[in-house]
């Protein structure tokens, strides 16, 4: 892997190079939310260690057209709506939301592939940033993510008064082309010192070390009757606040909107926390919150590793632990349902 390196001072000039070409997103603050927005000559990068919603927004949008259904008299159309993405990159993508399009690759790339989030697939470049300072939140390790080095087309650290970066994939490769002439090439020594220090960091926080191996140690039936569901469900509100800023939900609805002149067929994101959520005709099958808040968790813990070689529906981010309003999050479920070797 070959690195270069940028003086901090210059990233605005990157910044510009990079927005000259394609659309670029970079983490800042906006009325005091730190949020993934379009480049501006002059924005700061926010300090604050994520944003309020993932950067899985980029692929798999809140709301998105689907398609058009024009009527005209009794003769009806339907027309795609779609329009070829350009390129974008997003600068700024911490490893566990880089993580994250890994898990919604497996849902949206598989047959039958989504071509909506295909399309931006391909068209978007993700250039991660190491975390310098992990906080209590979080706990990304327990899945394999290295904070300090994370995925993505690109990667780059901060180090005291420069940016280091380093091409991963083909599109790595061209970002970092497109901009060589500001960079300086170096050596990874500085590079392994802070994956040192972040290593180091997630030792002392408290759930810097936390596993979900112990979910394993259960069959389905077993985890799905549990007799503890009762208790750990019984405070939940039910607002859909964790599925909204997690990076990897990915449960979405298809709507009409009737435009006078048509229809419009949209789709939004949708959450298993809500009581209309798999509404059918016949009523619903999830009809307490007990069972609405079973399904959530065991679709991270137990549905989506049983199908996917292992791998939980989690990253780590600690969204839901610093958004629930009333403390309830998943480190808190799989605690209280892991089965420990020693038992």
């Amino acid at each position: 892997m070959t690195y270069y390196k940028l003086p901090v001072s210059s990233l605005d000039a990157l910044f510009a190079r990079v927005a000259e070409q394609q659309t670029l997103y970079i983490p800042t603050n906006k009325d005091g939310h730190a949020v993934f927005a379009p480049y501006e000559n002059g924005m700061q990068l926010t300090k604050k260690l994520n944003t309020d919603r993932s950067a899985k927004d980029f692929f798999f949008p809140q709301t998105e057209n689907l398609y058009d259904i024009k009527m005209k008299g009794k003769q009806l159309t339907v027309e795609d709506t779609r329009e070829e993405c350009e390129d974008f990159t997003v600068f700024g993508v911490k490893g566990c939301d880089a993580r994250s399009f890994a898990i919604l690759d497996k849902v949206f790339l598989s047959d039958p592939v989504d071509t909506y989030y295909k399309n931006r697939r391909e068209h978007g470049t993700i250039v991660s940033l190491a975390c310098n300072r992990p906080e209590e939140t979080c706990f990304c390790r327990a899945f394999g993510i290295d904070a300090g080095d994370p995925e993505g087309d690109a990667t780059a650290w901060r180090i005291g008064d420069e940016i280091i970066f380093a091409a991963r994939t083909e599109k790595g490769e061209a970002f970092l082309s497109s901009v060589k002439d500001l960079l300086t090439e170096t050596d990874g020594a500085m590079v392994e010192s802070l994956k040192k220090a972040v290593a180091y960091i997630m030792d002392q926080l408290p759930l810097g070390n936390t596993s979900f191996e112990g979910m394993k140690r259960t069959d389905l039936m077993t985890h799905f009757n549990n007799e503890k569901w009762a208790g750990l469900s019984e405070s939940c509100l039910g607002c859909g606040t964790c599925t909204f800023v997690c990076p990897t939900c990915q449960c979405y609805d298809i709507r009409e909107f009737d435009t006078g002149k048509g229809v419009k067929k949209f789709r939004c994101w949708d959450s298993c926390m809500y009581s209309d959520f798999t509404l059918m005709a016949h009523g619903n099958s999830r009809n307490s919150q007990l069972e609405r808040f079973r399904q959530r968790f065991m679709h991270k813990l137990v549905y989506f590793p049983n199908n996917n070689g292992g791998e939980f529906g989690c990253v780590g981010c600690g969204r839901c632990l610093a958004k629930c309003p009333i403390q309830t999050n998943i480190v808190k479920v799989e605690k209280a349902l892991e089965v420990r070797s020693d038992d």
